[in-house]
């Protein structure tokens, strides 16, 4: 008896196992889906970048895998970059600015207009396109600022004066000589085997990155762009600060006017235009990526180069502007898409 007690009672059969890994087991699965989704809004770019370069490379592994030609798509995106990263600033508070392709030439236009018909001294000359970008900036900023315009209108119609000023100013004639060596040297000469546009595009974008990340003026200008109320209630100068992003901005396009005039020795009327697009697609690619849903100056690098390799690619592959305007404009679409997705993530 006590055998078969212990053989039939005293012996505890072993509890099934379960037939699935119950809430527990949904859990593991959403945190890894969750995981994986913060990591594709955070580097999806960057893997696109990388992809996009192989791709490029194995399909013109004689002319666009080849150090020249990383320099060429420096060189070309270096305007592009100091443009773009001037942006960033206000974009970081979420203002906008369309006025810069117009800004870009006027002071391309009143830079070569100033040297090549009225014979200025050439330094005089790009302090005033200089002050020119300045000025645009700061009016721009008061407007929207201090008076409360919408930064849309205001900067789209501020366009609009700026290219009457440039054609006052050029009468819109094409001007191909005059242009001092020592102005063409900015945009035609080379440090250390590179292009000075390379060097100078560089040197903006580390002091906007150290000015937005590593300065309390850069915290302050985040903290508007998260919420502009109550960044005023806790005593920042909002106004103030916001008209210095537009500040920045014209600056910004000023420098482009005066790289794209000096590579060339030349000016052509409305040359910034083509770089509206580009700037706010890079901007935009820039927030997709490292701090998903928020402007960066990091990402806005990233941005231009991917641009900029996707038009010499494309370039390569013996394919119509066109067709390369289309990829650039679906390629901002993408990154605006992306970057929401990276907010509802973070």
């Amino acid at each position: 008896m006590p055998a078969e007690a212990n053989g039939e009672a005293g012996v505890v059969a072993p509890a099934p196992e379960p037939a699935t890994e119950g809430p527990k087991g949904a859990a593991v699965k959403r945190s890894g889906r969750a995981t994986v989704e913060a990591f594709l809004a955070k580097y999806g770019v960057v893997l696109a970048f990388l992809l996009t370069v192989a791709v490029f490379c194995i399909a013109r592994p004689h002319t666009f895998a080849t150090g020249n030609n990383a320099k060429s798509i420096l060189t070309v995106a270096a305007p592009s970059l100091v443009m773009a990263c001037g942006l960033t600033v206000v974009l970081v508070m979420q203002d906008f600015d369309l006025s810069f392709g117009a800004m870009i030439g006027l002071a391309d236009g009143a830079a070569i207009t100033l040297m090549a018909t009225h014979g200025w001294n050439w330094e005089i000359a790009l302090v005033v396109a200089l002050l020119l970008g300045i000025a645009a900036g700061a009016l721009n900023g008061y407007l929207i600022s201090y008076l409360g315009g919408p930064s849309f209108i205001i900067t789209l119609a501020m366009g609009t004066v700026l290219t009457g000023v440039e054609f006052a100013l050029t009468s819109q004639d094409t001007i191909f000589s005059g242009v001092p060596a020592a102005y063409a040297k900015i945009g035609q000469g080379t440090f250390l085997g590179f292009s000075n546009m390379i060097w100078i595009a560089a040197v903006i974008a580390a002091l906007l990155w150290v000015m937005l990340d590593r300065t309390e003026l850069g915290r302050y200008m985040y903290a508007i762009g998260g919420n502009p109320e109550a960044a005023r209630l806790a005593g920042i100068r909002t106004k103030f600060l916001r008209l210095l992003g537009f500040v920045a901005v014209g600056l910004a396009a000023a420098v482009v006017g005066i790289l794209i005039s000096s590579q060339s020795a030349a000016y052509s009327p409305s040359p910034g235009t083509s770089y509206l697009l580009p700037a706010f697609a890079a901007a935009f690619l820039g927030s997709a990526v490292f701090r998903p849903g928020e402007f960066n100056i990091p990402g806005t690098i990233l941005g231009v180069l991917f641009l900029g390799v996707i038009q010499t690619g494309l370039t390569m592959l013996n394919l119509e502007t066109y067709v390369i305007n289309l990829v650039q404009g679906a390629i901002l679409i993408s990154a605006v898409l992306v970057s929401r997705l990276g907010q509802r993530v973070a």
